[in-house]
């Protein structure tokens, strides 16, 4: 055990399974005692926390708010998958290309001053949220995703040419299945991404209510402890979403752990 934990203290070392989860137990451990040791009163510790996370739980309906805030970021996403793939697969065609490049420049855009046109767009309340969210993350999808779509090799379009492929063949094996892998791993990060918007975006909005309004309701009360168990809970949360796309990645896409152990 010894040896193993020596090789994680070098640089480009392979460490085992076991290890890493050593690894993972120490640093939890260390920052739960950094956070119950922490000089600052102000600060909640994790008892406080936790039973901030209880009576919210079964006192002020945090289950139905975060199934609120789960389908409001499962919608978005499904509308950004949509628009951010057809937008990016439309750079194998010259004409598109500006339009694509003008869409991922949007990225630099903030959310708070568009909150006008799409309310006029949509008329307000849930459908505003969704809309902004897909907003935030397509721009970032299509920036990402676009650039994996120019960097294919020609050689890879040239190849299925010469076999006598369609234009609609090549289309499919070298341009969907082809990024498969990198789609899905783009969708995990923009699904990351969405999630740390979320609060922004619920408060524009709180008549439907979700996790991110009940986080700035707490928070304008000061109510410390119910806001960080809040944060821990949307932690919590936003790590599984992310486990449940690698494992999805994983399985759309088994080559990508083949490679992982021949490394």
């Amino acid at each position: 055990m010894r040896a193993r934990l020596a090789r994680a203290l070098f640089p480009n070392r392979a460490i085992d399974g076991v290890t890493s989860l050593a690894l993972v137990g120490f640093w939890i451990v260390t920052l739960l005692a950094v956070w119950t040791l922490s000089p600052w009163e102000t600060i909640p510790k994790p008892g406080e926390v936790l039973g901030a996370i209880s009576r919210m739980w079964w006192e002020h309906g945090m289950g139905p708010e975060l199934f609120t805030t789960m389908t409001l970021i499962l919608h978005a996403l499904l509308f950004t998958v949509v628009i951010s793939m057809l937008l990016s697969y439309a750079t194998v065609i010259a004409a598109f290309r500006p339009l694509v490049a003008a869409v991922s420049k949007l990225r630099f855009l903030g959310l708070t001053g568009l909150v006008l046109p799409f309310t006029l767009l949509t008329g307000g309340g849930y459908a505003l949220k969704v809309w902004l969210l897909t907003f935030g993350m397509t721009t970032f999808f299509v920036t990402a995703m676009a650039a994996e779509v120019m960097a294919i090799p020609r050689e890879s379009f040239d190849h299925l040419r010469v076999l006598g492929a369609s234009e609609r063949r090549i289309f499919w094996e070298v341009v969907i299945r082809g990024t498969l892998d990198k789609a899905l791993e783009i969708l995990r990060q923009n699904l990351a991404i969405g999630w740390a918007m979320i609060t922004m975006v619920e408060g524009i909005s709180r008549a439907e209510g979700g996790i991110g309004a009940m986080i700035l309701n707490e928070n304008k009360h000061f109510k410390l402890a119910e806001v960080y168990g809040i944060l821990l809970v949307i932690l919590a949360l936003g790590l599984l979403l992310d486990y449940v796309m690698g494992v999805l990645t994983r399985v759309a896409c088994p080559h990508l752990e083949l490679e992982r152990v021949r490394r």
